[in-house]
């Protein structure tokens, strides 16, 4: 099996989109990033708001994509559209 390796360019527009995919799918639905923080019991808003904008390099992992879709009643593979 080839390896590759993959450009941090790569990695940035990877979660930038998925990022910009929760942002989208969490306006469409009406709900606050702090909604959505308590939603996931997730203490930090500001972690949200970081994540949809990956700034800083804060992004979602797995388990936080899997709540927020379950919050925002959407199949995650729609984070990653």
């Amino acid at each position: 099996m080839d390896t590759k390796d993959f450009s941090q360019a790569e990695l940035e527009a990877f979660y930038k989109k998925i990022g910009a995919n929760v942002k989208s799918i969490r306006k469409t639905k009406d709900i606050t990033q702090l909604q959505l923080a308590l939603a996931i019991n997730h203490n930090s808003v500001g972690h949200i708001a970081k994540a949809e904008l990956y700034k800083y390099g804060k992004h979602f992992n797995l388990e936080q994509l899997y709540k927020i879709s379950k919050v925002l009643n959407v199949d995650i593979t729609e984070f990653f559209k």
